[in-house]
């Protein structure tokens, strides 16, 4: 069975629906929990900053992730968004969820 990916991402919040949903309307995930009221501190252009976010949980394909990194980067309001790949551990995961994953995010050809 192919695997799976988890890939973090933080949104501002008025654009974090909007994102999740076209990816998963593009097939490029399979499920995009959003998990609100995140604030995020980091240091951008020589200044530290804080905006609120929304934290996007991403469940993809393997094999989808440069397409789904590539769907991001087109979608996503800044120049330099997060996108942290995790590699989900496929003998300790529910086979069925793996498979469903797998299954809703190939292309349609």
């Amino acid at each position: 069975m192919s695997s799976i990916n988890v890939v973090l991402c933080n949104c501002p919040a008025e654009q974090a629906e909007p994102l999740a949903r076209a990816l998963v309307e593009q097939r490029l995930a399979a499920c995009v929990n959003l998990l609100p009221g995140v604030t995020s501190l980091y240091r951008w252009e020589g200044s530290v900053r804080a905006d609120a976010e929304v934290t996007l949980l991403i469940k993809t394909a393997s094999d989808r992730v440069e397409a789904l990194r590539e769907g991001i980067l087109a979608l996503h309001p800044h120049t330099v968004p997060e996108f942290v790949v995790l590699r989900v551990d496929g003998t300790a995961s529910l086979p069925a969820y793996l498979e469903w994953v797998i299954n809703e995010t190939r292309p349609n050809d």
